[in-house]
């Protein structure tokens, strides 16, 4: 299959999409997709910021950033839309520069990229990063003039950081692992709900 098929076939049930199982790129989008139908909106990149413990702020600014930023670049052939949604199926046009390459251009996971990153940047343990060691990495990843690439890069990575580092400061290989194919978005919006329940409990 070439690659422009691989950009426009996608799973349909029930009217529901369903990323496609060879594009971990689609995956890792799909959870901000509330209503499941392929297209993400700014309100629902909101609603999945919330929904994995961010603030309004961090939430909102969130939706403005990656919609403004990715609804043309997912939208080939299509004129502006006021609205900003982001094609699913086209995800991996969205891609930028200075990233780490663990999503290919058909947005497929490369194991080695992924493996790479704690090979060579992870000094203090090898299945975790630090603050300096995740700095280490984006520099190194960064391409030449690629300004806005270093600016996504950064606040993905360092908004990654900031949420899920553990009580020593390290960001963990498992981590990383389930947020490349977006198991780990479920997984905090599961933990924030029980915490939600257990308060309830409490009052």
């Amino acid at each position: 299959m070439d690659s422009t098929n691989s950009i426009t076939n996608h799973k349909q049930e029930k009217g529901k999409f369903k990323p496609n199982d060879h594009n971990v790129l689609q995956k890792h989008v799909f959870f901000f997709d509330r209503n499941q139908d392929g297209l993400v909106y700014p309100w629902e990149t909101f609603q999945g910021f919330r929904a994995i413990g961010c603030g309004v702020l961090l939430s909102a600014a969130s939706a403005v950033f990656i919609n403004m930023g990715l609804s043309r670049k997912t939208r080939p052939g299509k004129g502006p839309s006021l609205l900003f949604p982001i094609e699913i199926q086209n995800i991996n046009l969205g891609k930028h520069g200075s990233d780490s390459g663990v999503y290919d251009k058909d947005g497929r996971f490369v194991h080695e990229k992924f493996e790479a990153i704690f090979r060579n940047h992870a000094r203090t343990h090898p299945d975790a990063l630090t603050s300096s060691e995740l700095m280490g990495m984006l520099k190194a990843n960064r391409e030449p003039k690629d300004y806005a690439g270093w600016v996504a890069s950064w606040t993905e990575w360092k908004t990654l950081y900031s949420l899920c580092k553990d009580s020593n400061g390290l960001l963990k290989k498992e981590t990383v692992k389930a947020v490349y194919d977006g198991s780990l978005f479920e997984r905090m919006e599961k933990e924030k709900e029980k915490q939600k329940a257990s308060d309830k409990k409490k009052a």
